[in-house]
């Protein structure tokens, strides 16, 4: 019997495709909150030396307060730590808020551990083997069973191609499936330095965790309906993490405005929006990531979005800095629920766009 032949039963006997849909979502911080304004006095104005231009960069940086698994006015020797004490507190950090941030996610969605098919988990912030994924499956008593999938390195943006990638499992698989996106960039603190670049990312960057629940053909909630994305390869030097004997290191270019200004339009537009027959004016919700407050009023700038579309971003900037991958997902949770499509979007490393275009019911 030729391949082909074997196979074809089973081609035949396969379920239509469900609707991936978000039926539960939460978020969670480390215990440590502090305001802006605190941190700058009481660790970064020493850190720094006084340097004015980091005064500004800090009071200029729309955030009002921050949540950080590692309080450098606490544990000051933090800058000078290696990258192998860094991962220890990752792991000892990271464990507990992952499996607190997916107990909520699925209890709001009022599902058990068991009935998860896969887990999946982004993050750039820490690595270890057993990973995150491994550890959080069993601590959550998952089925020995269960899938599971680390994105690690993709930055900022891992959000919305993770939420992809599970979409696709649930519509194929017809089973439920959970994200968890989690990231401690206050593991990072670089040692002193003038360069503007780091100061920038020290000033904006917060730890948090966030995670959904998707669940097949489910009766309300958001259904994820496509997911787009663009890399500028001219520009892969604009933004970046590398791991180093210190820790991880940023490099964030004041230039990313100006390229992302380049591309939100058509990808938004053209290749996310259009296929369905939608237009900006059409979207009902507005989930974009708040890498800082030039880079939504860039998104504001380019899409034409009436006053207060951006709202949610905002608020999220403000109350907890940019977080990373989990930020999207916090911001999506504080839309207005109301009926129909909602774009979910973020950028990163590469340089790169994803957007998401997600339907409420």
């Amino acid at each position: 019997m030729h391949l082909e032949e074997k196979i074809a039963p089973v081609r035949h006997g396969m379920r239509a495709a469900a609707r991936p849909v978000i039926t539960g979502s939460s978020h969670s911080f480390p215990d440590t909150r502090t305001s802006q304004d605190d941190l700058w006095k009481e660790f970064f104005l020493e850190h720094y030396d006084g340097f004015p231009l980091a005064r500004r960069i800090f009071e200029n940086s729309g955030i009002s307060s921050r949540s950080t698994a590692v309080d450098p006015r606490a544990e000051r020797a933090v800058s000078g730590w290696s990258t192998g004490q860094r991962m220890e507190r990752y792991i000892e950090e990271a464990v507990p808020l992952g499996k607190r941030t997916v107990s909520a996610a699925l209890q709001s969605a009022g599902l058990d551990p068991s009935d998860v098919g896969m887990l999946a988990v982004a993050s750039c912030t820490g690595y270890t083997t057993p990973g995150l994924d491994l550890r959080l499956a069993d601590e959550l008593g998952m089925s020995s069973k269960v899938q599971r999938l680390f994105i690690g390195h993709m930055g900022c943006y891992a959000a919305v191609p993770s939420l992809g990638a599970v979409s696709d499992y649930v519509a194929s698989r017809g089973r439920p499936a959970v994200l968890l996106c989690l990231e401690l960039t206050s593991l990072h603190v670089q040692p002193p330095t003038q360069d503007i670049e780091q100061i920038v990312a020290h000033a904006l960057f917060a730890d948090a965790a966030a995670a959904v629940v998707l669940e097949p053909d489910a009766g309300s909630g958001y259904e994820v309906i496509d997911v787009v994305a663009v890399t500028d390869h001219s520009t892969a030097d604009l933004m970046s993490w590398q791991i180093t004997d210190l820790g991880f290191k940023m490099g964030l270019s004041p230039r990313v405005p100006d390229v992302l200004a380049q591309h939100v339009g058509e990808v938004v537009r053209d290749q996310l929006l259009a296929p369905h027959g939608l237009t900006p004016e059409e979207v009902t919700g507005w989930a974009v990531h708040p890498g800082g407050k030039r880079i939504l009023e860039v998104v504001g700038e380019r899409l034409e979005l009436p006053a207060g579309a951006l709202d949610a971003s905002y608020g999220v900037l403000d109350e907890c800095g940019n977080c990373s991958s989990p930020t999207v997902l916090m911001v999506l949770e504080r839309l207005p629920r109301t009926e129909g499509p909602v774009v979910a979007m973020a950028f990163g490393p590469g340089l790169t766009l994803y957007a998401a275009l997600l339907r409420r019911s």
